[in-house]
């Protein structure tokens, strides 16, 4: 992986430990030299996220909205990429990236995480999906993803992929070996 997307939350959180494991992905990808794509905030996690891979030597490269961009301070990006909607900010997004990884966020952090699923469930890409389980955010999603399952509204196949880690090593690693491909969906 050359380039990660990182969806995550533009609130800092409840807790200290989602600003101390933003930090330490941040620090990872500067290391790797695993330019960061993200939303272009600078506020929350998703600043922290950025200057502290900024700060120890990586890249960035934040798409952000023309309404967000006029009307927000934005940190010195390596590359800022300002588009018309939040739908072509997605789409540049996705373009850009070699993998995903969500951080805890909010609403819109779920959505994105849930639209790259479904990309990859219909044969949109075949890129790897990470979730950084920080302080078991996600453990309460993992439940709804296997209620689906057993509902009959999701196969099992569509979430077998995930890697889902609470160490930000753990889950660039597994991610970098993850041998993705795509499922015919109607088949």
């Amino acid at each position: 992986m050359k380039r990660v997307c990182v969806f995550c939350g533009s609130s800092m959180g409840a807790s200290t430990i989602y600003k101390e494991q933003a930090t330490q992905l941040g620090k990872l990808l500067a290391t790797k030299n695993i330019e960061l794509v993200y939303g272009g905030g600078n506020v929350g996690i998703m600043g922290e996220l950025s200057r502290t891979v900024l700060e120890h030597g990586g890249r960035v490269t934040g798409v952000i909205p023309k309404v967000i961009y006029e009307n927000v301070h934005h940190v010195e990006l390596t590359d800022l990429i300002v588009v018309e909607n939040m739908h072509e900010r997605k789409a540049k997004m996705y373009e850009l990236a070699d993998g995903f990884i969500a951080l805890p966020g909010g609403i819109g952090t779920l959505e994105e995480l849930a639209e790259v699923m479904t990309w990859y469930q219909i044969g949109y890409h075949a890129k790897p999906i990470g979730i950084f389980n920080v302080n078991q955010f996600f453990n309460g999603l993992h439940t709804f993803f296997d209620h689906m399952v057993n509902e009959g509204f999701l196969k099992k196949v569509y979430i077998e992929h995930i890697i889902t880690e609470m160490d930000p090593h753990s889950l660039l690693d597994a991610m970098e070996k993850q041998e993705m491909k795509l499922i015919n969906k109607w088949s």
